[in-house]
């Protein structure tokens, strides 16, 4: 996953080499997360969507109060334009982590991974037939071998790929909204998450009413675990906006790359999910194309 990267200065900065690796540890926290949440597979996704939420809240909104930043989650709501914004941008990232989650918990890592190998090139589509924008040779290279390597996966699974497919359109389209949002990301996930806290809260109400919730009826262990949801999803987020903010754009495209690369192989050799030739050959499709986009961007940043 990633999320809006922002400015970065060149990277002779002294902390460089400190932000690489913050991004690279956030980014390979991120490839080991269906660890954490295969643990929770006995329970309902969408509980555990609704105890992100809150506990992510809890967490963010520590971090944003201790650092005096709260004027800015107030400016964020002052308005109905911007509240409507932020909720749909809250509403797609919600739909983005369910889907996740169902398809980690119901054995799809590998099509989870492939969710967001495909949400570079996805973007790139989205600026050429949404905003208009010219693609290079390259691009629309990478864009064909992408297309290419989904055709090859819906000839050998019979069916297009629905959950990868679902993950890279709500987090492109998640994405899109964020780019429009003069919000930081912390500031934006406390947003977000403050919009929704009170659906998530009443549900969770619900569920205890009803006696399906787990809090109470669980162990210790699922316990611990479920309160730590956000402690999964908020420091992997400000180890990002740390390293984001020492360490070039394109130092951190690459690095996106690597939490659905630790993803994959989670799902071959960990879980076991079925692998066969064809599907692999879809993924190699896409890994060229992705190859071939990374390749054209850090020649254009190098031309500029």
């Amino acid at each position: 996953m990633s999320f809006r990267a922002l400015p970065s200065p060149a990277a002779s900065h002294p902390s460089a080499k400190a932000g690489a690796l913050a991004s690279a540890v956030c980014y390979f926290a991120w490839g080991l997360v269906p660890l954490y949440w295969k643990q929770l597979a006995s329970i309902n996704p969408l509980e555990l969507i609704a105890h992100r939420h809150v506990w992510s809240l809890v967490l963010v909104f520590g971090v944003v109060l201790a650092q005096g930043s709260f004027s800015h989650v107030r400016a964020a709501l002052s308005t109905p334009q911007s509240a409507a914004l932020n909720f749909f941008s809250a509403t797609l990232l919600t739909a983005n982590w369910l889907i996740y989650i169902w398809g980690v918990n119901t054995g799809h890592v590998i099509e989870c991974s492939l969710g967001y190998f495909l949400v570079p090139l996805l973007n790139v589509a989205l600026g050429r037939w949404l905003l208009h924008e010219q693609l290079r040779r390259l691009q629309w290279i990478a864009i064909t071998l992408a297309a290419l390597g989904v055709g090859v996966m819906i000839a050998q699974l019979g069916r297009p790929p629905w959950i990868a497919l679902a993950i890279a359109a709500s987090w492109t389209a998640y994405g899109f909204l964020r780019k429009k949002s003069p919000l930081g990301s912390l500031i934006g996930l406390t947003v977000e998450t403050l919009l929704l806290a009170p659906f998530a809260v009443a549900f969770l109400l619900w569920q205890h009413h009803t006696g399906t919730g787990a809090l109470g009826r669980v162990d210790a262990a699922t316990h611990v675990l479920v309160l730590s949801s956000g402690v999964i999803t908020a420091v992997p987020l400000l180890l990002f906006a740390f390293g984001a903010q020492r360490i070039r754009l394109s130092t951190m495209g690459l690095l996106q790359y690597l939490a659905p690369t630790v993803q994959f192989v989670l799902g071959v050799w960990v879980y076991h999910e079925p692998c066969p030739r064809e599907r692999l050959l879809g993924f190699i499709f896409i890994w060229v194309g992705l190859a071939l986009y990374t390749a054209d961007n850090l020649w254009a940043q190098r031309k500029q």
